[in-house]
């Protein structure tokens, strides 16, 4: 199992780099100069209004990026 999973990461390339700027243009900049072909954000999960006034870095990827971008949400916690 874990030969063929060492085997299929092999074609799977990721890049990572500390850059300062507005981070909905950073990344999606990135992508472009990475040809990148998928992008993975996290998200805080904000709701709508917190959302609006803070404005999302998800959301604007999703409608920026010239890739797929896969959002990652912020897991629950138990109390």
């Amino acid at each position: 199992m874990a030969a063929r999973v060492t085997e299929k990461a092999k074609e799977f390339c990721a890049s990572k780099s500390v850059v300062e700027g507005d981070a909905r243009n950073v990344l999606c900049e990135a992508v472009e100069r990475h040809h990148a072909s998928i992008l993975v954000v996290g998200s805080h999960g904000y709701g709508a209004i917190k959302r609006a006034v803070l404005g999302s870095v998800s959301d604007y990827c999703t409608h920026h990026a010239h890739c797929t971008v896969m959002i990652v949400k912020k897991p629950k916690t138990k109390h």
